[in-house]
């Protein structure tokens, strides 16, 4: 198991700290920095520990950010995993990797390590995020995809972007720039991926881990994966993602017409597309209606016209559900986070993610050949 940040948040030293931390500041920089969670000491907090100040950073979550590589490429991960093979003879260890190297080269030792399922998600979060947030919402995401044995997940990779800390409408602008910013830096390291995979699979010596990698994207979190997509060549494009779950989207309704040459792009991307929707969706309402020039939402309203990707791309209707997990007024008001809120909803994207077919799926009603209503 292992949980990792990708983020292009500022560094900063806190007061007092020895090592470098991830800022709160709504700031991005250029490049993802690359984080590894510390699980095994974490302790649960108490609610006392929850109201103090200093309730921050490696308080919430101890975290060690990786060193920068000391070269671009994937050649030393080449020769460390061939070392280890003993296939050749090489001075470097994973402690000489940094960055994508090792990550890549981490995940790549433990999803080849076993036979059972040990799939990765990546998760982008939405509108109002600061970095403490974050935290408290990667030992959410743990407990729900790692812990929970009905989740095929076993690694989780964190896109942590600058979004605003305050809810304030004005902040809504500020983070679709940060998104447009933030989803510019994952498309490079989407091609850093995609050159590790050249670079270590063109060797006949390393077997592909056959294991499956799934994208998940909520709300305003659709905003940088649709800048990344914009900022990809369709002839770069490899599928090297099974499962894209696409959670009460915070974009046009159009993103799957080519004329807006982003979404367009998922099924170049990865093997089937889900688009979770509410209805009854009212921050996506309010975005709507005060921030977007009354354009409808994807996650309110679903896609203009898939007819050319209904073989792919599946529409689920989660107007119905109940939010039995967590139902404070914010849940049951906001109708924006399924996926946190209702055991309906995690049990449909538990099954997406175990690649039952769509019509196979239990919990739900069929309305046509892509269309579907989660029923209570």
């Amino acid at each position: 198991m292992a949980v990792y940040i990708l983020s292009n948040r500022k560094i900063v030293r806190h007061k007092g700290e020895k090592t470098d931390s991830f800022s709160n500041d709504e700031y991005s920089i250029p490049n993802f920095r690359i984080a590894k969670c510390d699980f095994d000491t974490y302790q649960e907090p108490t609610a006392a520990a929850k109201k103090k100040k200093d309730y921050t950073n490696r308080n919430i979550l101890n975290y060690k950010l990786f060193s920068e590589p000391e070269k671009q490429g994937y050649q030393d991960v080449l020769d460390v995993l061939q070392s280890e093979k003993g296939i050749r003879k090489s001075a470097l260890t994973a402690n000489n990797l940094g960055g994508t190297q090792r990550m890549f080269y981490e995940l790549y030792k433990n999803m080849s390590s076993t036979k059972e399922r040990s799939d990765v998600l990546i998760f982008i979060h939405g509108y109002a995020y600061d970095f403490d947030d974050e935290l408290k919402a990667i030992i959410d995401l743990k407990k729900l995809f790692i812990d929970n044995p009905a989740s095929p997940v076993e690694h989780i990779l964190f896109v942590s972007w600058p979004a605003s800390s305050s809810i304030v409408p004005l902040t809504y602008f500020d983070d679709k720039a940060s998104s447009i910013n933030s989803g510019s830096s994952l498309m490079r390291l989407f091609y850093f991926y995609t050159q590790f995979l050249k670079d270590i699979f063109s060797n006949r010596d390393l077997a592909p881990c056959n294991q499956r990698i799934h994208l998940m994207a909520h709300s305003m979190g659709n905003r940088v994966l649709q800048s990344m997509l914009y900022s990809l060549k369709k002839e770069n494009i490899l599928r090297v993602i099974d499962q894209v779950l696409l959670l009460n989207a915070d974009v046009t309704y159009k993103v799957f017409e080519d004329s807006e040459d982003s979404f367009i792009k998922l099924p170049l991307l990865a093997n089937r597309i889900s688009i979770y929707l509410n209805r009854k969706d009212t921050i996506l309402g309010i975005s709507q209606f005060t921030k977007n020039i009354l354009t409808p939402r994807l996650g309110k309203n679903g896609p203009s016209d898939i007819e050319k990707l209904k073989d792919i791309v599946s529409i689920i209707d989660c107007t119905l559900v109940e939010d039995d997990i967590l139902n404070s007024l914010k849940y049951e008001i906001g109708n924006h986070w399924g996926y946190l809120s209702s055991s309906m909803v995690q049990k449909d994207i538990f099954q997406n993610l175990h690649d039952i077919d769509r019509n196979l799926i239990t919990g739900r009603l069929k309305n046509s050949e892509n269309i579907f209503t989660i029923i209570p």
